[in-house]
């Protein structure tokens, strides 16, 4: 089976279509852009630079994926956008390609669902199963680990980790780390607790859940510096725990979001 291209979209030579690819109205797709089987561009649909988009994922109308970074620092370097398999990026959607100062690749991972006009911005990486919700911006350089939920008209500040199963409240400003299932609200944000709701879902033990209240109440009520606190929990046998700890001792530009 081969693509099916609408005879008013414009493929530039040398894209490469998968198998199955149905490319819709007024779509334009550059010369570098490599697209998996059974991708779906529904209509005015823009991908260009050095891109690839994994298998079975659909792009909505007027979304922009791969153009330049929002970056003066960028001087034109060739850089790259890998996006993985069966994602949902909705209508307005901006994602750029990375810079040579972080790295060249912006990344985003599986099964994820961008809704409509969020950006992603250069060097980015997220996990799989991230929720972007409407209009939504996540600035450049930032991490959001697998399961991660962005509420809408949430912003997240340059350089930010955001830990796994985390979820952030609309309307939030995210100006620090996040740590691992942590709930984040505000308008500048703070660490209200533990994501419960998404441990449950995911169908987390409840003695995991436990642990992990148990190592979030020392975090927050014990003696000293943050990074002090962690430390008391060193030596945990608990795995929820440990990548809570692992996150917290993580190579990071940006202080934590601590529990409030």
């Amino acid at each position: 089976m081969t693509a099916t291209v609408h005879p008013t979209a414009l493929v530039e030579d040398g894209a490469i279509l998968g198998t199955g690819c149905t490319i819709g109205p007024f779509c334009v797709v550059g010369a570098r852009v490599v697209l998996g089987a059974d991708v779906v561009l529904k209509s005015h649909v823009v991908i260009t630079g050095d891109t690839h988009v994994g298998d079975g994922t659909v792009i909505f109308s007027f979304a922009v994926i791969g153009e330049v970074p929002q970056d003066l620092k960028f001087d034109g370097e060739p850089t790259q956008l890998r996006i993985g398999a069966r994602n949902r990026i909705r209508e307005h959607v901006t994602v750029n390609t990375g810079t040579a100062g972080g790295g060249g690749v912006t990344r985003i991972g599986d099964d994820c669902l961008l809704m409509a006009g969020c950006h992603v911005a250069h060097d980015c990486r997220l996990g799989d199963r991230v929720i972007v919700v409407n209009s939504s911006a996540v600035a450049g350089h930032c991490v959001l680990e697998d399961d991660v939920i962005v509420g809408g008209l949430s912003g997240i500040h340059q350089f930010v980790r955001i830990g796994q199963g985390a979820i952030i409240g609309a309307l939030s400003m995210v100006g620090h780390d996040v740590l691992p299932h942590g709930l984040v609200m505000g308008p500048r944000a703070q660490l209200e607790g533990l994501n419960l709701v998404g441990l449950k879902r995911r169908g987390m033990a409840r003695a995991d859940i436990a642990a992990l209240r148990g190592a979030y109440a020392v975090l927050r009520d014990g003696e000293g510096t943050f990074h002090a606190r962690a430390d008391t929990l060193a030596g945990t046998d608990n795995a929820a725990v440990q990548q809570v700890l692992d996150f917290i001792h993580g190579q990071s530009d940006r202080s934590f979001l601590t529990p409030h």
